[in-house]
């Protein structure tokens, strides 16, 4: 039996994961971090153990207690605190999965396996049906990351009929430049699931397209001035929308050069 549906839209921040000097990760800055993102960035959704995070550089246990802090923080201040669990070990993530549900996270999000990978739909969806059954009554989501994983499989297709087959499913976080794919997933699903795009840069051409929202490392702060360009975008003031994308691409480019130029 398919759970009610708490449909996730707006931004979503993917948290970075705070590290001490001695490179141990930091909980005691996150009731921080909360509140800063709430009352500062107008942002009331995260995004934990993600590409950001670097979840998949953590031991499952800084991801446990990880987990465990943004939920405890999180509570009356946001609205969902989605646990992303995708690990290379199936039971890794049934793990996280489980752990997450016990300490009532909004949802679980799982990245495809990325070594050994899966060649098919039929064989994504028995990975994720798997690591979904560890908590039967959480939100699933699927993390769709294909310049990182290398699975390049069409999502329209992965979304046809799946929550037959995953009950839990709520939808996905498409990290993609393939508009075409996304564009199809929201001309056909935009009622069923929640479709949050995750290239920060090219952000407004999703939501002309009917995205959901967006999960992204640049809502931890530039959040506002994203919030302002959905805002107009709903309007229908284009032009505003695209003066508030282009600020958005002068930052990201600029911290790409930095990175460059440091690395």
């Amino acid at each position: 039996m398919a759970i009610p549906r708490n449909k996730l839209c707006g931004l979503v921040a993917a948290t970075f994961t705070p590290m001490t000097q001695d490179n141990e990760i930091n909980l005691s800055v996150i009731g921080q971090y909360v509140d800063y993102l709430v009352k500062v960035q107008g942002i009331k959704n995260i995004f934990v153990n993600g590409t950001t995070g670097e979840g998949l550089s953590l031991t499952v246990e800084e991801r446990k207690l990880l987990a465990e802090e943004w939920i405890s923080q999180g509570k009356d201040k946001l609205d969902q605190v989605i646990i992303h669990v995708g690990s290379l070990s199936i039971k890794e993530s049934q793990q996280l999965a489980k752990h997450a549900a016990e300490y009532n996270a909004s949802g679980i999000a799982v990245i495809s396996p990325f070594f050994f990978k899966p060649q098919s739909i039929e064989a994504l969806i028995e990975f994720l049906k798997e690591v979904a059954s560890a908590a039967p009554s959480t939100p699933f989501y699927y993390y769709h990351l294909p310049e990182f994983t290398g699975v390049s499989l069409n999502i329209v297709e992965l979304l046809d009929g799946i929550e037959k087959r995953i009950p839990t499913f709520q939808g996905i976080k498409f990290t993609s430049s393939d508009l075409l794919d996304f564009g199809q997933c929201v001309h056909k699903y935009k009622d069923k699931f929640a479709l949050l795009y995750g290239k920060d840069e090219v952000l407004l051409s999703a939501m002309v397209l009917g995205a959901s929202g967006a999960v992204g490392s640049t809502y931890n702060y530039v959040g506002n001035l994203c919030n302002k360009m959905l805002t107009v975008t709903e309007k229908g003031d284009f032009n505003m929308a695209r003066e508030h994308q282009a600020v958005v691409q002068e930052f990201i480019g600029s911290v790409n050069r930095f990175d460059k130029t440091t690395g």
